[in-house]
């Protein structure tokens, strides 16, 4: 049987509005220019909406409660990212630099063997209001 605390692995995708969706976890900058790349974040999270998926963008969530000034807690938004991420079906890169926590989230998908698409810093050009 399943460990106490584990649940069995749900089928990762679900027929909604247009038929299945896939997860995907939105993984780019937040940290340096906090106000462009929370823009960002918001627009590579609606492609990820426009493109029939369920997208999860931690640094969207996660900085709204958590302080990033405070290496404890930073660290702990981390770990809650990379759960939520082991129960996506793809990773979403975005733009050419890698932050730490961008680095740390590629490694754990890695390892789980997931399925990893990039997308170069030209985007957010594609995607202005």
């Amino acid at each position: 049987g399943a460990l106490v605390g584990q649940h069995p692995r749900q089928p990762r995708t679900f027929g909604g509005v247009g038929g299945m969706m896939k997860s995907v976890f939105i993984c780019s900058p937040y940290a340096g220019d906090i106000e462009q790349n929370t823009k960002n974040a918001k627009r590579y999270t609606r492609l990820a909406i426009q493109k029939n998926c369920i997208p999860f963008t931690p640094h969207l969530l996660y900085p709204q409660v958590l302080r990033e000034d405070d290496p404890v807690e930073r660290a702990k938004g981390i770990e809650l990212g990379l759960y939520w991420l082991a129960h996506c079906d793809e990773l979403w890169v975005f733009g050419d630099h890698r932050s730490e926590g961008m680095v740390r989230e590629i490694e754990f998908a890695t390892e789980l063997g997931m399925k990893i698409r990039y997308f170069p810093s030209f985007v957010p050009l594609l995607l202005e209001d």
